[in-house]
């Protein structure tokens, strides 16, 4: 059954109703046909960009088997802090933030008064220092010309000092010969005692058991006179043995301080003779002049002692100047006019921007391979589509972590591991561009060619 653009409704209604399916209309056939010069555009453009892809696919695929790359990396510069030496007041600043600065120019310049006359206070000392070395220098060649007189004169002491000495020694032996025979006759007048009491307890014996038997008629009367008498001597030769031991003992002490007195005679004289000697050798030739030098000497050692002052006085001075050291933006002023600054306090913060390098933390996982001088690109986060050109110059010794105020520990148990990070530092083929500059702190994506 055909179709024609006059169809009625009903007709068409009853086609639906039995389920038919009508041909399309040329209305209808036009709406939804690709012409056939189309499809074959359709088809190259397809094929093209298949090709593309696997093109750009197989670069990629590539550059990412030759290269190494991370986004955890920053611009960095050696910041140069500019510190002040002195605790001073601040009486000019001739700089202020992101202003340019050459190596040696004034960037401020401290109060100067206290150590200006802390400089003059030193050049009077060095003169007064100066003067005494002079005058030591005088005694020298006074010392050599008055010496020779000073020389005889204690010669003579020397002599009279020395025979005190002999005779001293003298008198010292002979006290020593008295000492020891008072003490020998000690001894003996000693040994005598024991003796005499021995003596003495045997007569008294002899005197009772005398008694007694006369006392019985067993002897003759007269045997008590002769036991009394040998008594009463054996008590005299015991009491004079005691007054010997005492007078012996009275001997030896007397020789004993005659002994002692003499010691102190010789300890006198030898002292005298020792002073003697000594004021012959300081006014001999060579000891004399030598002191003289030895004042010189310590004149001339406070002269630079003085020198050395001087020049600490005249740092100090200089210090008053705060002076660029390396050329640089300031980036960062800690400082006002009249502020009071203390030593060692920070003033300003010099950026090298001439001498920037990039710091690139790569995971542990990436680094094998990798070796200064390999060749890297920089993509800078700031300037789109800028590739920058450098080249790696350092790895890192241990890990960012390890460098850390409280190094991780890994406790014995369960941990989680976790992939650490080492720095790689990496320097620009050529100068800080221009057009591109780099600051410190700008993130960047490095890719490191290692094959």
């Amino acid at each position: 059954m055909s179709s024609t653009s006059t169809e009625t409704p009903a007709a068409a209604a009853e086609a639906n109703a039995s389920g038919e399916r009508q041909p399309r209309t040329p209305v209808e056939r036009g709406t939804n046909a690709v012409p056939p010069g189309r499809r074959a555009v359709l088809a190259v453009a397809i094929f093209v960009g298949v090709l593309l892809l696997v093109v750009f696919g197989i670069k990629w695929f590539a550059y990412a088997h030759a290269h190494q790359g991370t986004d955890d990396a920053i611009v960095d510069a050696d910041i140069v802090q500019v510190n002040s030496k002195l605790a001073e007041r601040v009486d000019a600043i001739y700089t202020d933030t992101n202003m340019h600065v050459r190596k040696g120019q004034l960037l401020a310049r401290l109060a100067d008064r206290d150590e200006l006359d802390r400089l003059r206070a030193a050049r009077a000392a060095l003169a007064a220092a100066q003067a005494q070395a002079g005058e030591a220098g005088v005694g020298v060649d006074l010392t050599r010309s008055t010496q020779g007189a000073q020389v005889e004169q204690n010669r003579g002491g020397v002599g009279s000092a020395q025979s005190a000495v002999e005779s001293a020694q003298a008198n010292l032996s002979a006290a020593r010969a008295q000492l020891i025979g008072a003490r020998a006759q000690a001894k003996a007048a000693d040994a005598a005692v024991p003796a005499a009491q021995a003596a003495l307890s045997k007569a008294k014996s002899d005197l009772q058991r005398t008694t007694q038997l006369v006392g019985e008629g067993a002897v003759a009367a007269n045997q008590l006179d002769a036991a009394q008498a040998q008594a009463a001597g054996a008590l005299a030769q015991y009491q004079q043995s005691q007054q010997n031991a005492g007078a012996a003992a009275a001997a030896v002490k007397a020789a004993s301080d005659r002994y002692v007195a003499a010691q102190a005679d010789v300890g006198q004289a030898q002292s005298a003779l020792v002073t003697a000697s000594g004021k012959l050798a300081e006014s001999s030739t060579p000891y004399k002049v030598a002191a003289q030098q030895a004042q010189a000497a310590a004149a001339q050692a406070q002269v630079k002692n003085a020198l050395a002052t001087l020049a600490q006085a005249e740092s100090a001075v200089s210090y008053t100047s705060i002076y660029a050291p390396s050329d640089g933006v300031v980036g960062e002023k800690d400082v006002t006019v009249g502020q009071m600054v203390a030593a060692g306090q920070t003033l300003f913060a010099i950026v090298p921007l001439d001498r920037i390098y990039i710091t690139a933390n790569y995971k542990e996982t990436q680094i094998a391979g990798m070796q200064p001088g390999q060749h890297v690109d920089i993509r800078v986060d700031a300037y789109k589509g800028t590739t920058l050109s450098g080249h790696v110059v350092a790895i890192g010794p241990a890990t960012g972590s390890t460098f850390s105020i409280v190094p991780a520990q890994n406790a014995t148990g369960n941990f989680v591991k976790v992939t650490q990070r080492i720095p790689v530092r990496i320097e620009l083929d050529g100068s800080n561009p221009s057009q591109t500059p780099l600051r410190p702190g700008m993130n960047v994506v490095t890719n490191v060619k290692i094959r």
